[in-house]
């Protein structure tokens, strides 16, 4: 099952620990995570169910192509990660 982990800038206001999950894709992943933990769904993407403008997801250190619909491929031992964009001035 691949392993979901979230940036600890993103864990200083949510609970979001690793996980491992069932799914082929990388929609299908997140929505494993999502469903044990409803409140990371809005802050990772929009409400046509998208990434967020600034969230990037990686799968073993390559960024995901589609971030719309989220159909990457993801294998039983893959790692997504799922990071904040920073800004600032």
């Amino acid at each position: 099952m691949p392993t979901v982990s979230f940036t600890t800038a993103l864990q200083r206001f949510l609970a979001a620990p690793s996980a491992q999950v069932a799914g082929e894709t990388v929609g299908e992943a997140l929505a494993a995570v999502f469903a044990g933990r409803p409140a990371l769904r809005g802050y990772v993407l929009d409400d046509q169910g998208a990434l967020r403008r600034h969230v990037i997801v990686y799968v073993n250190g390559h960024p995901v192509g589609d971030r719309i619909r989220l159909q990457d491929p993801v294998g039983r031992h893959d790692e997504i990660y799922v990071f904040q964009a920073l800004s600032g001035g």
